[in-house]
Order: structure tokens, then sequence, then C-alpha cells
């Protein structure tokens, strides 16, 4: 299967700041739903060409992958806690989410059906762009951040919360849960995939559990996957390949 790729797109140009771009990846077929991926980078660096620390020697790279696998990916980048404070983040995502509603039969995908994929600081922002507006369908959360406060050092002033939040979250206990995904939970939001390495030295796999808890008290349909051994960005996990594929599969039996 041949995919078409689109570097560079423009989806949002906010006044004072860089013009916002994504990568397009486009399989030869017909209204494909899309992959919105996410990437991670603790909010404070990355760019939408990484997928993760253990993809990057992959030929084809992961989202080619996806993109064989039916879907359209739309790889974003998003203002980070260097260029603008939350919620600008969260507001990015959210304009690529609207423009990709907007532009499916200009390229050829169905912008109705959206799965939001991110890592880390990226699965924070799909799943509190799934919680707080319409247009995505369902969540995969690789190890993500999912209440603010509940982190490590809530009240370290140099920690990546803090600079997302202009203050570590203890001080501004109100914006932090404002930001936090765990607290948007609703009975009518999309059914949710989390995975999370037991031995997460900088996102607490109690993060995921957290969330997973919080869905499966209002109703919303949730997977919950611990990987046994793993650290952040899937070191040491024993089958990356596997989590790629399981992910993959979940996205594949999405029906909006």
């Amino acid at each position: 299967m041949s995919v078409r790729v689109l570097e560079g797109v423009e989806y949002a140009a906010e006044v004072g700041y860089r013009p916002l771009l994504l990568d397009l990846y486009l399989p030869p077929v017909d209204a494909a739903p899309v992959v919105l991926f996410v990437h991670g980078g603790g909010w404070q660096r990355c760019t939408r060409r990484d997928f993760g620390h253990e993809f990057a020697g992959w030929r084809p790279s992961p989202f080619e992958r996806i993109a064989e696998a039916g879907f359209a990916v739309a790889s974003v980048d998003y203002r980070l806690s260097g260029e603008a404070r939350y919620p600008a983040q969260l507001d990015d995502v959210r304009a690529a989410v609207g423009w990709l509603r907007g532009h499916g039969a200009e390229h050829g995908f169905d912008g109705s059906r959206i799965v939001a994929w991110g890592e880390s600081a990226g699965a924070h922002l799909a799943a509190l762009a799934a919680l707080t507006g319409p247009g995505i369908a369902a969540v995969v959360g690789w190890y993500g951040v999912y209440d603010l406060a509940a982190m490590p050092d809530p009240g370290d002033p140099a920690s990546r919360e803090a600079r997302l939040l202009g203050a570590p979250p203890g001080d501004i206990p109100e914006l932090a849960a404002e930001a936090s995904p765990v607290a948007h939970v609703h009975s009518g939001a999309p059914p949710f995939q989390l995975w999370h390495g037991t031995a997460d030295r900088f996102v607490p796999m109690a993060q995921s559990e957290r969330m997973a808890d919080a869905l499966r008290a209002a109703g919303v349909p949730v997977e919950f996957r611990q990987v046994e051994g793993a650290d952040h960005i899937w070191r040491n996990a024993p089958d990356v390949a596997g989590i790629f594929a399981r992910s993959l599969d979940f996205a594949r039996g999405v029906r909006t």
C-alpha cells in the first residue's frame, strides 16, 4: 500500500506565534478514519516527527504503518511550555481537531472519525481534548499524566508541570485541576485505552490507574494495560512492537 505524505501543513496561526503545523500521512483509500498523534516531551520539547524513543529506528515509520493499516495520520506540533502557558497546548490540539473535521473532503479522509493517540505529555493533551470538546471518537494514551497535582513534587517550581502552568500545581490547585483530564471525566466520554509501565520513573503508573478508575466510575469503556518492568518511553518494555500492534487494533475497533 502506497502512503502519500504531506509535510508541514498549516492547521492554525495564532497571532504572535509561529504557524502551527502538522504532517499528514494519507493511505490510498477514500474516507479513511484519522489518527491524530500528539507527541510527548514534557510539554517542553520534541516535535510532530517524534513518535517515541523506542520507535526512532522503525522503517517504515510508525506513522507510515498506521497509514498502511488504513488510517489517515495527522501528527501535530503544538506550542511548548517555553512558548506559551496552558491552555495554549490544549487550544492547539483542539484547533487540530477542528482542522481535521473541516478538511477531510479536501484530502480524502473522514474527519468525523478521529482517534487521538498520545504519549506522555501528548497523552495528557489527547485525553483532555477528548473530554472537553467534540470530535474525538477514542483515545489511546501511553504513560500519560492525568492528574497534575498528584505528580511527584507538586510544589517544585522547576517541574515540567510548573513550567506548563506557570507555577507549581500545589500552589494553584484550581488551575491544576482544570488542566487535569481526571477532573473532566464524564459519562459521555469516548472509549479509552491506557498503557503504562510498572517501572516508570518519570510518570508514576498511578496516574493511569487513577484515570482508569475515574472512567470506569463514570461508565466509560476503558482498557488499562500494565507493562511489567517498562520504564517511561517504553525503555525496557519486553514487546514494544506488540504494544504498538494492540494499540492499533484498539483504534481499528472504534466506530462512531
